[in-house]
């Protein structure tokens, strides 16, 4: 959403939702004629199809944004890098979703939300994870002020405010099995039963958050801290400290960007004969496609865009970019891992070398954590 001279407009993509900070970092005026060079359109998304948002408002000069980050420090770094290119502009991270986006319209926090869309559930019981790597953690302070704390799977900070105060019984009933964290989790809960008060940490989206109280958490106050961990860092026991890795395999992420074009494995053949010979053309002439992708020109002189960038490119590029994105859904590939040449009707694709670990996974499941989903 860009909102400038007092009126503001939507636009869609249907691939960026949850690389939209790639297209904010370059700062106010690259992010604006991005978005302007998508389709703008007249419905709203709600928060389970909207995976990444992000609203300018050049009238107040305040960012708000949301995506999903692959990692703590992702978002962190993220964080630290718009503080730079947005000099002067309140850059926000819009936790409650869609509902931060709207409310800052004026259009309320419920817009995009049905009565009752926040569900709760009755827990059968809590089992700390014995991973290194647990999506939240869940800090309890018992009775004689000492402090517990655990791993937990569970898919979002929030799905701990879900389960209701009945948690918290299940809590210290539960062995703490964790191991020593080797990576920071997403977000942490902090429950005081004697205080009656709940704090809580994320870096990433915690819809409903400002609606509080939440069904059956009538008479708790809430201590919501945003992506700050520093508080519930100085409430773990010593033996359960949150590690702080380091930024910059993260920052690098971000220099590297989704259009850095993949490194040539082997030569091209060249389009007419499937000829691999050196020195950049076959004994027919004819260019080899490896020629394209250093040139940046393919045979009928347009320039070779990336499935990611081609958005961006206006009109032409945009029906371009649909047309990719038809071809990697029907090969379940993502876009942001291949490289396109826009010659049409054919286009070649290259692959980019994914992680060992990630062989044999879909893009999906390699940029997220596998952590099982709640009933």
């Amino acid at each position: 959403m860009v909102v400038a001279n007092g009126a503001w407009q939507r636009y869609y993509s249907h691939w960026a939702a949850e690389r939209v900070v790639d297209d904010l970092l370059p700062g106010p005026a690259a992010a604006t004629r991005c978005f302007r060079a998508n389709r703008e359109i007249d419905e709203w998304l709600d928060d389970v199809w909207c995976e990444g948002a992000a609203l300018v408002d050049h009238d107040r000069r305040i960012l708000l944004w949301f995506a999903f980050a692959d990692s703590w420090a992702d978002h962190i770094a993220a964080r630290a890098v718009l503080a730079l290119t947005w000099p002067g502009w309140d850059v926000r991270f819009a936790h409650d979703g869609m509902g931060d986006l709207t409310h800052h319209l004026g259009l309320g926090r419920s817009l995009t939300r049905a009565p009752g869309w926040f569900e709760t559930f009755e827990p059968s019981g809590f089992a700390a994870t014995e991973s290194t790597e647990p999506s939240s953690v869940v800090s309890l302070r018992l009775p004689d002020g000492s402090v517990r704390a655990w791993g937990s799977d569970w898919e979002q900070p929030i799905d701990h405010l879900a389960a209701g105060p009945g948690l918290i019984d299940l809590l210290v009933a539960s062995p703490s099995t964790t191991p020593a964290l080797t990576d920071m989790p997403y977000g942490g809960v902090h429950f005081d039963p004697q205080a009656r008060t709940v704090s809580l940490w994320a870096v990433q989206t915690v819809a409903g958050i400002h609606d509080w109280p939440l069904p059956r958490w009538e008479n708790w106050s809430l201590d919501f801290r945003g992506d700050d961990h520093t508080q519930q860092t100085r409430l773990l026991p010593t033996d359960f400290p949150l590690p702080q890795p380091p930024l910059t395999a993260a920052l690098r992420r971000l220099g590297d960007g989704p259009a850095t074009p993949p490194p040539r494995q082997r030569p091209a053949p060249c389009r007419r004969h499937g000829c691999a010979q050196s020195g950049g053309h076959c004994p027919c002439g004819q260019p080899r496609s490896a020629d394209t992708a250093r040139t940046g020109r393919s045979h009928s002189g347009r320039t070779v865009r990336r499935a990611y960038g081609a958005r961006c490119a206006g009109r032409n590029g945009l029906t371009t970019y649909m047309v990719q994105g038809w071809y990697c859904a029907l090969l379940g590939l993502n876009p942001h891992d291949v490289t396109f040449y826009s010659v049409l009707p054919v286009l070649r694709t290259r692959r980019r070398r994914l992680p060992e670990r990630g062989a044999g996974r879909s893009w999906r499941a390699v940029s997220r954590r596998s952590s099982p989903r709640r009933c």
